[in-house]
């Protein structure tokens, strides 16, 4: 007899926790190798985690709903013969057994802050959130974590947040007041550099009994919860923002030639190649050869570090049924020819549409295209898709009058007309460049080749 350890599989370089959404198996089931034993998500994809060997579930060790650290040992399973297990030798070990509750209970929080000499650690994910809502490190220095070695994980600042708006308020320190917190951009581990307004407030252990809750809503609406993907996306974008300076710039192309060109041949590409010719490929190639002549697009900041990306993987916003978006990546799209890249757009809308997209599927992408002008808008400003610097949005393509040079003079014609707008990091990519390359995919789609081959 002897126990092999089922950890939380990495799910891409960004990912660093996953929440449980649903166990298969239960402790005393029989499991099969490679046998889905539960099903996770992240703010990516779901997902299922199979066991890696054939044998009886021993022990689960979190529950549906926990929030668990990329690494962290899940369940053990039982087997028959001697096993290895060489994905455990140096992975985190997790805390004990999370208890289940009948009712979420107040968070408490401990009449002095946790000693930590600077050293303890943040999740950038708890650090975005607690700066979204103005709390300040040495608030955050008080949350009692339930994390591995006590780190404070979403979940519970979250629920710090959700006791502390519902009047739970929660003493500082020892000294019997409250110290308001301040609205903060991002949060600063230097606490001397900052001279914040702290407004003393009597702390209360309970709301007087009078005191009602009051109403933001009126009486006639209707209140609708977020769905899990939603609520994902909402903290993805505020981090986004939080996390990069935003500029947008824009342009207009006249893709006259490259409408007439895909109305021509799209019949004949369906029927030879078996899928259909959308704008979406021709819009990726013109960005592909964009990016190889301004590389410093297709790049991540880490720190004080540019890292610039070799691979081209491009990511095209995808809606879903429901309403929500999702990101699939077309990996080294330079590779690829029309044909090839017309196929990967096709096979990656459907998939996203019917729930196949596998983890990978969404993850390594280095710069993103969303077509806003799908549901009929001229333009948009996009939020980036972290950790990338920009995002191409390109708008609804419209007939329009325009004023056209022409060697016997200048003549009003009718022509196809398109927005584009980038939005891009300011921190590392200036609006010198962030401009000129938006203007160059413009160029790039303006002086396409009407006699093109298939």
């Amino acid at each position: 007899m002897s126990l092999v350890d089922l950890v939380m599989p990495k799910m891409g370089e960004s990912i660093m926790e996953a929440t449980i959404l649903k166990w298969n198996k239960q402790p005393g089931d029989s499991v099969q190798q490679d046998e889905t034993v539960l099903e996770i998500a992240t703010d990516k994809v779901d997902s299922e985690v199979p066991s890696a060997t054939t044998g009886v579930v021993e022990e689960i060790l979190y529950n549906v709903n926990d929030v668990v650290p990329i690494g962290a040992v899940i369940a053990r399973i039982r087997t028959n013969g001697a096993a290895t297990q060489p994905q455990a030798q140096s992975q985190p070990q997790p805390q004990s057994r999370p208890q289940p509750q009948s009712q979420p209970a107040p968070v408490q929080v401990q009449t002095s802050p946790i000693p930590t000499n600077g050293a303890r650690f943040y999740s950038p994910l708890v650090l975005n959130i607690a700066a979204g809502e103005g709390v300040p490190l040495s608030e955050l220095e008080s949350i009692p974590g339930t994390g591995n070695e006590g780190r404070v994980t979403k979940k519970d600042i979250l629920q710090y947040i959700a006791n502390k708006r519902s009047g739970h308020q929660p003493a500082a320190a020892a000294g019997g007041t409250y110290t308001a917190p301040t609205p903060a951009v991002t949060p600063i581990e230097n606490s001397e550099e900052t001279s914040p307004i702290i407004t003393p407030a009597r702390v209360v252990s309970e709301p007087p009994a009078t005191q009602q809750p009051i109403s933001l809503y009126g009486s006639n609406v209707e209140i609708i919860e977020m769905d899990r993907m939603r609520k994902l996306i909402a903290d993805h974008m505020v981090r986004s923002v939080h996390t990069s300076p935003h500029v947008t710039s824009m342009s207009e192309a006249d893709v006259t030639h490259l409408v007439h060109w895909r109305e021509k041949v799209k019949k004949d590409f369906e029927k030879r190649e078996n899928t259909k010719l959308t704008f979406t490929p021709l819009f990726i190639e013109a960005v592909i050869r964009c990016i190889k002549k301004y590389p410093l697009i297709n790049s991540s900041l880490d720190g004080d570090r540019i890292i610039i990306k070799k691979d081209i993987n491009i990511g095209m916003a995808t809606a879903l049924p429901s309403g929500n978006l999702i990101v699939p990546v077309i990996r080294n799209a330079d590779q690829l020819n029309l044909t090839g890249l017309a196929r990967q757009v096709n096979t990656l809308a459907d998939n996203a549409r019917q729930g196949r997209l596998r983890p990978e599927d969404t993850q390594g992408g280095t710069f993103t295209l969303t077509n806003v002008g799908t549901f009929g808008s001229l333009m948009g400003t996009p939020i980036i898709n972290q950790p990338q610097v920009a995002i191409l949005a390109v708008g609804a393509i419209k007939k329009r009058p325009i004023v056209l040079e022409t060697p016997e003079g200048d003549a009003i014609v009718i022509r196809h007309m398109m927005y584009l707008s980038l939005s891009y990091d300011h921190r590392i990519v200036d609006g010198s460049l962030g401009a000129t390359f938006c203007s160059a995919v413009a160029r790039e789609l303006e002086n396409f080749s009407p006699d093109r081959q298939l």
